[in-house]
């Protein structure tokens, strides 16, 4: 029973309970508007007409990938939502594909008079770089129209892309990043020393240099000679195409490099003819209005170009491009490349009888053995099938990404492609020192001898006879890795092996020892893979289908997992099994 001392008490209660009701319905009402707004734009037509005097925004900023998000009404709200403390959020991505279809749409449609290439700050591979930067001069080549472009600063490959323009407009206070290329690798074997921990380490290949950061405190020379043949031969990829279309000398761009012009006045960027003009961003309406011929013109970004309505086609034959992109890692990965999501879609693709031929599209530096094996199988189920399979390289294609793509009938690379690196090796941590640090104990008992073997290796160490067994486990995988590559490239598995070590190649020099057939680009690849299967005509379809944005929202929205979570759930899964692996170190060109 509620007995009540004040009776003036009551009327001020109904009033705060009141106000709580209105704005609790406010923020319902509101909440539900905002809804409303999305998810109507999103179930509605959400086509783009052109307009008379439009111009391609083509914005190099956010993360580059291979697959665009289609029609994603939230793509606003996720780019101007802020970031969680310590870097993790929303990304903004920007697919490969829709910006090369939106070129060709530019390319052919009278109402873009030109592209703008805004911003320098897309976080990209130098393949992908050169890929778009290919398509960017077939356009000026074939359509006549303009490129500009516009930044406060560029970094290497940033400016590298934007040089194809006709004009490049730069901020008077901005820095151009030309100073050469470096790979810059951490090692962490004096701070596992002082920490307990021991990182025991089984490979095959002289070049295999992903776990030296564990068990070395700088470069092999090894890795050193590699690494250093692909920063040069992507720096003269870099140098060749800015002179070409800068028309400055190679040497006068090498000697820029070492004066390290980066620090240097913007006015010295003119002077050299790295830039044409020196104006701030506000400047640049007044000169796309004069660029595009009219004062009402009308800037078009990628997402929304790729909303413009393209000719419907109703072809009898297909062409199917399958995208892998990622690390290769376990079926309960929740990103990358998993066995069992890529052979759902290898049985889609064969289900569908209008299916002539197949392009694989691999981007990936490697990872698991057991699902590139996997997915190598279901790439000659595919074949089996009668479907001609031809891979086309992204940035990476390397160790479980070549493997993945050795049994392909035929093999494109881009020339700045990072493939090979046929290799594999196994990590298991040691933390017996830790352990004893810490005062923890461990005991066991099992049926047989080796029955504790998973855990005492990580809790005590392996022993000779452990590690002989792991050792022989590593090298039979490399056998089979070395077999899979000589039966997919018609080469013997003893000159594999003299290009294998786990060595890294640059597409072009991959070209030059049989692990590639020609160097091109994706659209080469689905060309080669219809005259494979002698079809003329066709459409082109894509696996798997892109994402759809409210699940994604939905995801990002619920916190499914942390960062740190997924750091903490791979370093326990690592614990609990130990894993073979074939992955390249991804590179960071700096």
């Amino acid at each position: 029973m509620q007995i009540i001392t004040n009776v003036q008490e009551q009327p001020q209660r109904r009033r705060g309970c009141l106000r709580g009701c209105l704005i609790g319905l406010a923020i319902y009402f509101g909440l539900s508007f905002l809804c409303g707004l999305l998810l109507g734009d999103m179930f509605t037509s959400s086509e783009v007409k052109l307009k008379d005097y439009s111009v391609y925004k083509l914005e190099l900023s956010g993360e580059l990938v291979e697959q665009g998000a289609e029609d994603n009404p939230f793509a606003d709200l996720m780019g101007s939502m802020p970031s969680i403390p310590g870097g993790y959020g929303p990304k903004n991505t920007v697919g490969l594909d829709q910006i090369l279809e939106n070129i060709r749409l530019a390319e052919n449609d009278d109402k873009i008079k030109g592209i703008y290439l805004y911003d320098g700050s897309l976080s990209m591979a130098p393949a992908s770089a050169k890929v778009i930067r290919d398509r960017l001069l077939l356009f000026k080549q074939r359509s006549g129209k303009w490129i500009i472009a516009y930044s406060n600063s560029y970094g290497s490959t940033n400016y590298y892309l934007a040089s194809v323009a006709d004009k490049i407009y730069f901020n008077p206070a901005g820095h151009l990043d030309w100073h050469g290329l470096a790979a810059q690798k951490m090692y962490f074997t004096r701070l596992m020393e002082k920490v307990g921990v021991e990182m025991q380490i089984l490979k095959v290949g002289t070049y295999k240099s992903a776990v030296e950061p564990y068990f070395r405190t700088s470069m092999s020379e090894a890795d050193k000679q590699q690494t250093m043949l692909y920063l040069q031969g992507i720096w003269d990829e870099y140098r060749a195409a800015v002179s070409a279309s800068r028309g400055i000398s190679e040497a006068n761009l090498d000697r820029y490099a070492e004066e390290f012009i980066t620090i240097q006045n913007a006015d010295k960027y003119v002077a050299c003819n790295l830039v044409d003009t020196l104006v701030y961003r506000e400047n640049m309406d007044e000169i796309l209005r004069m660029m595009s011929g009219s004062k009402d013109y009308n800037l078009i970004t990628t997402s929304k170009l790729a909303k413009v309505k393209r000719p419907e086609s109703k072809l009898p034959n297909r062409v199917a491009v399958l995208y892998a992109e990622g690390t290769i890692q376990g079926d309960n990965a929740s990103d990358g490349i998993t066995a069992k999501q890529t052979l759902k879609q290898m049985k889609a693709i064969m289900k569908d009888d209008k299916v002539k031929a197949v392009v694989f599209r691999v981007n990936s530096p490697g990872g698991s053995a057991d699902a590139s094996e996997e997915i190598w199988h279901g790439v000659q189920s595919l074949k089996a099938k009668g479907l001609p399979v031809v891979v086309s390289m992204g940035d990476y294609a390397a160790s479980g990404g070549y493997y993945i793509s050795c049994g392909a009938d035929y093999i494109f690379a881009e020339p700045t492609t990072l493939t090979g690196s046929i290799g594999i090796f196994g990590t298991i941590p040691n933390v017996k020192k830790l352990r004893e640090k810490i005062g923890l104990d461990v005991d066991a008992v099992g049926t047989h001898k080796h029955s504790a073997m998973e855990g005492n290796m990580i809790y005590q160490g392996m022993n000779t006879e452990e590690q002989a067994m792991m050792q022989a486990m590593i090298e039979r995988g490399y056998d089979l890795f070395t077999r899979r590559c000589a039966e997919g490239r018609k080469m013997t598995q003893d000159d594999i092996k003299k290009i294998a070590e786990g060595r890294v190649w640059l597409g072009k020099d991959a070209l030059g020892i049989g692990l590639v057939d020609s160097l091109g680009n994706i659209d080469n690849a689905i060309a080669k893979a219809a005259e494979l299967a002698s079809i003329e005509s066709y459409d082109v379809t894509y696996f798997p289908e892109s994402k759809d944005p409210l699940e994604e929202m939905l995801k990002m929205l619920s916190g499914e997992q942390s960062e740190e979570e997924k750091i903490i759930a791979r370093i326990k899964a690592l614990a609990k099994e130990p894993k073979v692996l074939m992955m390249m170190e991804p590179v960071v060109i700096r």
